[in-house]
């Protein structure tokens, strides 16, 4: 089931009217409004805007073209989206037939929840009890109380954007992460990809792009990956396996099938399209394949009676064949669409993206476990926010060992359209530590243990512990990180020395590090030894 509104023909209407009851318009701003309407009635907003916004120029209070201009700018620019919505309706409260639906959409994605209910509702009341858009606005009004809650019960956990080396104002989306997370993989639809190859919508066609993780917080210059790997359609990135060998990816031939390259030394091989019964006439968009490449979990329309994406498993026959899918359940697939599947390297975490659920808004992603006795799979739990936000978040990847998580959304502080984002995920640990002397004495009273990190995420961390008379201390610090541990002692730091906490995704790890003080003789004062 997808969430969609007919409202072509009472928008020409309205367009017609405020042409011919404006004595004073020229032909150039006819003009205009005919280029933008017609760009609009395919959905070519990023074409559309320039003409409304050269129309607003002279005009700034024509309530229309706001209108137009602001439900084109919720694909770009959510707050100028609200302002021209919003200026529309003070302009001319009746502007649209469902005006108030656009201005519940704007709050929603702009985080006044409450504002988006009362405006849904006020849509709601103006269609006929058995309208399927009525329907509609009751699933919209859930969504946003879903959010709601989950804004203000947030989990601890940060979300940073990439930054404008990979993100532009077009759509990026779909990272791929190398084993050894240097390299990450991405689709995007930004010019610098694909200068000319533009689709009927006005977007450039999804090509592969690989970018070098440099440092913590810094990529290099995306290039095309291979001449092999893009097309003149849409290309995107989907999986690297086989030891990073192997790449599976999407591309539009028929409505969407699934392809394979392998690499030959620094190159890619031409995409070979998968047999068997996976790739049919009818769209295919995400996928995974497990480490022995023996099963494949993948979203698509072929099986659903309403045309709906939902996700099925298929595994490999005796003869290397891919058997019969079957689906996932109806514990994950709804009457809304299901999509990206991912795979957790227990073989029984499965996370993926869904509109349906108890979804905040769009796309948002969940997660399921394998009961292994039963081959089932658990209710689906949302990851909560910040993982998910009002819009579309999709495209939910996880690093080697878990400890880093890769999403492409479309939320505040973005560049455009969607963008790549990534999560820690790594937990804190338990330090139970030991200060003593290298000959095995007691270590002086008074001790205090700092421990320290550098800015990540800018983030900086500080921790600190008083140590008891026998020199044990304990604190809980966050893994995945360097730290600097000073000991001090009256206020007087002795020394500092690095030691290093390894990443975990698991909880209540311990730790029990010992930190030895040289004795000295002259002074007796003490010094830090490593």
């Amino acid at each position: 089931m997808t969430l969609t509104f007919t409202r072509t023909l009472s928008l020409l209407l309205i367009a017609t009217i405020w042409l011919l009851s404006d004595p004073v318009q020229g032909q150039t701003r006819r003009n205009f409004l005919k280029k933008a309407d017609q760009f609009f009635q395919v959905e070519n907003y990023r074409a559309a805007i320039p003409y409304y916004e050269q129309i607003l120029n002279e005009d700034n209070e024509n309530a229309w073209v706001l209108f137009r201009a602001g439900v084109s700018y919720l694909a770009y620019d959510k707050d100028r989206a609200s302002d021209y919505l919003y200026k529309a309706q003070r302009l001319k409260p009746h502007i649209a037939p469902d005006i108030e639906y656009w201005l519940g959409r704007v709050d929603h994605v702009n985080y006044r929840f409450d504002d988006a209910v009362e405006h849904y509702g006020l849509y709601a009341h103006t269609l006929p009890k058995k309208a399927a858009a009525r329907q509609e606005m009751t699933v919209l009004i859930e969504q946003s109380r879903n959010a709601q809650k989950m804004v203000q019960h947030p989990q601890d956990l940060f979300v940073r954007n990439l930054g404008p080396t990979i993100n532009s104002a077009y759509s990026e989306h779909s990272p791929v992460i190398s084993r050894d997370d240097k390299v990450m993989l991405y689709t995007t639809r930004g010019h610098s990809a694909a200068p000319g190859k533009v689709n009927a919508d006005g977007e450039y066609f999804e090509e592969i792009v690989e970018a070098v993780h440099l440092d913590s917080d810094n990529w290099s210059e995306p290039h095309s990956l291979s001449l092999h790997l893009n097309s003149k359609g849409h290309d995107a990135s989907i999986q690297l396996f086989a030891n990073d060998t192997k790449l599976l990816l999407y591309r539009q031939t028929q409505n969407g099938d699934f392809y394979v390259s392998a690499k030959k030394n620094t190159d890619w091989s031409l995409p070979v399209k998968m047999n068997g019964v996976i790739n049919t006439k009818d769209y295919e968009s995400d996928a995974f394949i497990t480490p022995d490449e023996n099963t494949i979990y993948f979203a698509t329309t072929h099986l659903s009676k309403k045309g709906d994406k939902d996700l099925y498993v298929a595994h490999k026959t005796t003869q290397g064949e891919w058997g019969k899918p079957q689906s996932l359940g109806k514990n994950l697939n709804t009457a809304f669409d299901e999509d990206s599947p991912f795979l957790a390297p227990d073989g029984k975490t499965l996370y993926f993206t869904s509109r349906g659920h108890n979804t905040m808004g769009g796309y948002d992603v969940f997660v399921s476990h394998l009961d292994t006795i039963t081959q089932t799979w658990s209710n689906p739990e949302n990851m909560g926010y910040p993982i998910n936000s009002p819009d579309d978040d999709t495209y939910f990847r996880l690093n080697a060992d878990g400890t880093t998580a890769y999403l492409s959304s479309y939320r505040m502080g973005g560049y455009g359209e969607k963008d790549i984002w990534s999560i820690d995920l790594s937990k804190e640990v338990i330090i139970q530590g030991q200060v003593m002397y290298q000959e095995n004495e007691k270590a002086p009273v008074e001790l205090v243990v700092n421990f320290s990190s550098q800015p990540k995420n800018n983030k900086a961390l500080h921790y600190w512990a008083t140590a008891s008379k026998e020199g044990q201390f304990k604190l809980q610090v966050q893994s995945g990180r360097t730290y600097q541990v000073t000991i001090s002692q009256n206020g007087k730091i002795r020394d500092t020395q690095e030691y290093e906490v390894p990443a975990t995704v698991a909880e209540n790890v311990v730790l029990s590090p010992a930190f030895s003080l040289a004795k000295d003789k002259n002074s007796g004062d003490t010094s830090v030894k490593k």
